[in-house]
């Protein structure tokens, strides 16, 4: 989303007539070249399904037997960084006939890469592995991808490409200056599904940052074990997704694969994960999870169509509003990017009238990894103060006596999980953000988990978060100034500034703010 925000705004923002002659030879550049790059037509490619048998796979059987015949969902959350790509390495591992993967980036570090390679011995077991990727983040990946997609068990597809310039950024969005609209239109899902049995869904991408092994800075996240009644309808969004006119072979986007190849690339001696709770319980089989009321809230790939068919223009964004609504006593709200907007500060000041606690978490701009989307947030906090909701924002560096999200060690920390609790017994975890851009621009996926214990877990990370790794805000009489603190008084503070920015980052920021719709962000 931020690498898009920035270019997407640069673009809108540029004044629509072209006056002078800079703007005239400027405007026969774009066309120029924007007319030498199209999407390829009639594209060979062959839909294909879900497993529909998945009861003949040991995961299947396992499954079935842990769900006793109830019409539940087995859930567990992956709150660790270690635990979440262990997790998945697992089933990997242990998939015999399927693997589906939907993913917003995909990263070409070096946990993705021992991925891949797990990826390719299932491949070679003759497991049917789909890869499916948004194009926004794959610029000059394309040989990787190729590569990955020669094996004749996997597919690789690209979703919403760019026509052109794929080498680097900046060429790609001069070759669709033209076509900014559909290029703004992305999607963000995060899915992966073992024979049509076990899912992991949440906010995580796949890249070292989502699993707390970069040295420099990490995500804290949220993802979910799921099994059970809702894993066919993960399939079911899946599917619609990969089988969709948005979704392109790489190969009809990228040309052939070159004939290098790189030994971290190559999957002959892929290294054994450490020891996993979801691999010791298939391998024991048993199947340790919580099984609960769930429901699957997805997108369809038409959100990203400006002409969607009646009765697609519904969004997961408006049952997340119901869900908010509904609250009647506590609403709990972990955000990345919130961006509430006039309509959300208008369903807070509802709730807040019927006597709902409210508490927020989302990034300061010390953490963020996207400052515009902070400047978005950033009109709203007084109004948000005023409504008496209490608001927090991570800081870059967590306190160290609650490990819930360990191994950070020396790295900063920015928020990326997306999650609500909703009176202590209903809760949303997914990819979507509390901010318009989730609301109407990128395609979403999440589950809705109607259970006071995952609840309870949910709110338990939110307290060591807000205990020990957070700024409290605060408005100080009698000029409404926004005052932060720290609970533990490790950071020091108060300040009446963004604590730990610098002015030359304020002021950038101020800079932009005129030129960044809230509608981009």
């Amino acid at each position: 989303m931020p690498a898009l925000t920035g270019v997407a705004t640069a673009v809108r923002a540029s004044p629509q007539p072209a006056r002078g002659w800079a703007a005239r030879v400027w405007m026969l550049v774009v066309v120029a070249l924007g007319g030498c790059a199209v999407l390829p037509h009639h594209v060979p490619k062959y839909s294909s399904e879900a497993l529909k048998d998945p009861q003949n796979t040991t995961l299947g059987r396992l499954v079935e037997q842990a769900a006793a015949g109830r019409p539940l969902s087995g859930v567990r959350l992956l709150a660790s960084g270690d635990e979440a790509f262990e997790s998945l390495i697992a089933l990997a591992d242990r998939a015999e006939r399927t693997l589906d993967l939907q993913y917003y980036i995909v990263h070409q570090d070096d946990s993705t890469r021992l991925l891949m390679q797990h990826l390719r011995r299932a491949a070679d077991r003759g497991v049917r592995v789909r890869l499916l990727v948004d194009d926004l983040n794959t610029a000059g990946e394309d040989q990787r991808f190729l590569r990955l997609a020669r094996h004749g068990n996997i597919e690789v597809r690209l979703f919403n490409p760019f026509p052109g310039g794929r080498h680097a950024y900046w060429t790609r969005f001069l070759f669709v200056a033209y076509d900014i609209p559909r290029i703004n239109h992305r999607m963000h899902n995060k899915l992966f599904v073992a024979d049509d049995s076990i899912a992991i869904i949440g906010g995580r991408n796949l890249g070292d940052q989502y699993f707390v092994r970069d040295k420099y800075s990490n995500f804290i996240d949220l993802d979910v074990v799921a099994a059970g009644a809702v894993v066919p309808k993960l399939s079911a969004s899946f599917d619609a997704f990969w089988n969709s006119k948005y979704a392109y072979p790489i190969a009809a986007i990228a040309g052939r694969s070159s004939d290098e190849s790189r030994a971290s690339d190559l999957p002959e001696r892929a290294p054994a994960p450490g020891a996993n709770w979801l691999a010791q319980d298939i391998d024991a089989q048993r199947l340790d999870l919580d099984w609960v009321p769930a429901t699957v809230l997805a997108d369809q790939p038409a959100k990203i169509s400006t002409d969607a068919e009646p009765g697609e223009e519904a969004t997961i964004a408006d049952s997340i509003s119901e869900l908010m609504r509904s609250a009647r006593h506590d609403l709990l709200i972990i955000s990345a990017y919130f961006v509430p907007g006039e309509e959300g500060i208008a369903l807070m000041r509802e709730l807040r009238e019927r006597g709902v606690k409210i508490r927020i978490l989302t990034n300061s701009l010390a953490s963020t990894d996207s400052p515009l989307v902070h400047n978005g947030y950033a009109r709203y906090r007084k109004d948000l103060l005023k409504l008496g909701v209490e608001l927090s924002e991570v800081r870059p560096r967590l306190g160290q006596k609650r490990p819930r999200f360990h191994p950070f060690r020396g790295s900063n920390a920015s928020l990326h999980a997306k999650a609500l609790v909703i009176d202590d017994s209903t809760v949303f975890i997914g990819s979507m953000n509390m901010d318009a851009r989730s609301r109407h621009i990128n395609s979403e996926v999440g589950l809705v988990i109607r259970d006071p214990e995952i609840a309870r877990q949910v709110t338990s990370l939110f307290n060591d978060v807000n205990a020990e790794g957070a700024f409290h805000l605060s408005l100080a009489e009698p000029d409404d100034r926004i005052v932060w603190s720290s609970a533990d008084g490790a950071s020091g503070g108060p300040w009446t500034i963004d604590p730990q920015t610098t002015r030359w980052q304020r002021f950038l920021l101020h800079l932009v703010k005129p030129f960044a719709p809230e509608e981009l962000l």
